[in-house]
């Protein structure tokens, strides 16, 4: 297969994989989050976390591994206006995501604590879902926008 369409398909499949399980686990975790069940919260965090490891992580890195190389490839210059604004903007994303992923583990570990106790979510499960949901929104953003420029490609500004 030549090397700029395995890339190009290895990017598109990483980015459906990293938006498409970041999707998933919002609404499984928004689900989880609004009832007091821990067992409910335990179980859906306990997977959220193993999906983060198993198909985001990667997929995180994949995504600029497999960009810059195509960038390389179809000669697209690193400081074109869009791929520095995706670029700052996966960044972004990322610095989200990665607290996110602590909260996501605090989480869990709480509502397993609740749920050992036969007690209801404690006040610090909320908390941290609070902050969880307030990082999702603008890697949420961030993440469209990337999608949006990679697609669109546009002129921003002149170098």
């Amino acid at each position: 297969m030549d090397p700029y369409l395995l890339a190009k398909t290895l990017h598109i499949l990483s980015s459906t994989v990293l938006f498409g399980t970041g999707i998933g686990s919002a609404f499984y975790m928004l689900a989880a989050g609004r009832q007091d069940d821990p067992r409910v919260a335990h179980f859906i965090a306990r997977h959220v976390v193993i999906a983060d490891f198993a198909f985001i992580a990667p997929a995180v890195v994949l995504q600029p591994a497999t960009g810059f190389y195509l960038t390389g490839l179809a000669r697209i210059p690193l400081d074109s206006a869009w791929v520095v604004v995706a670029t700052a903007l996966y960044l972004l994303a990322g610095a989200c995501w990665l607290p996110a992923v602590a909260l996501q583990v605090r989480m869990r570990n709480l509502s397993g604590e609740a749920a050992a106790r036969g007690a209801g979510l404690p006040e610090a499960y909320r908390r941290c879902f609070r902050a969880w949901f307030a990082l999702g929104i603008p890697a949420f953003m961030a993440l469209l926008a990337v999608f949006w420029l990679m697609v669109a490609k546009p002129a921003l500004w002149s170098v």
